[in-house]
C-alpha cells in the first residue's frame, strides 16, 4: 500500500500487486462485492485480517474508499503535471515558513523545505509553467525570512 497526496489531503493507494495466501479474500460467506472490489479490498487489509473479520458497513466503507481513490487517481491524471509539481512545490513553502513561524524556529527542519523547495523550482525553471514567478517569488521570501530569523536568534 503506498499513499498519493492531493490538495485534499493524504489517501491511501491500494496497489495491483500479486496477492499471498495471508491476503486472498476468504472464500467463507459471500461478500456481494464483485471480485475484483474483493481482492482490493482484501490487498489493504492489515495481516492477519480478512474480509470475513469486516461487517457489512466496514466493508462498505472500504469500497467507497476504494472507488473515491480510483475517483482521486482520474482526477490526478487529468490535471496538467506542471500544476501538480506547482503544488507540492507550494506544499514545501508552506512546510518551510510553518518551521520558521514557530516560537523557536526549526532552521535545519526549515533549511531542508527550502533547498527542496529550490531544487524543485530551480530544477524545472520554465517548465512549471504560470506557477513560475509565483514560485521563485515565494521562495525569495522563504530565504529572505531564514536569514533574518537566523541574524535575530544569534544576537
Amino acid at each position: 500500500m503506498s499513499s498519493l497526496w492531493t490538495p485534499g489531503g493524504e489517501h491511501e493507494i491500494p496497489r495491483d500487486q500479486p496477492t499471498t495466501p495471508a491476503e486472498t479474500p476468504s472464500q467463507g460467506a459471500p461478500t456481494g462485492l464483485d471480485p475484483e472490489m474483493e481482492d482490493a479490498i482484501a490487498a489493504s487489509l492489515p495481516e492477519g485480517v480478512t474480509l470475513d473479520d469486516l461487517s457489512p458497513e466496514q466493508l462498505a466503507q472500504a469500497e467507497e474508499m476504494i472507488q473515491e481513490m480510483a475517483a482521486a487517481r482520474e482526477r490526478l491524471l487529468q490535471a496538467p503535471a506542471a500544476a501538480v509539481v506547482a503544488n507540492h512545490a507550494m506544499g514545501l513553502f508552506e512546510l518551510a515558513a510553518l518551521h520558521l513561524s514557530q516560537q523557536t524556529p526549526d532552521f535545519t527542519e526549515a533549511g531542508l523545505a527550502i533547498d527542496a523547495m529550490a531544487a524543485v523550482v530551480d530544477g524545472l525553471g520554465d517548465r512549471l509553467d504560470d506557477a513560475v514567478p509565483t514560485l521563485r517569488e515565494g521562495l525569495q521570501q522563504l530565504r529572505m525570512t531564514y536569514v533574518q530569523l537566523k541574524q535575530q536568534s544569534a544576537e
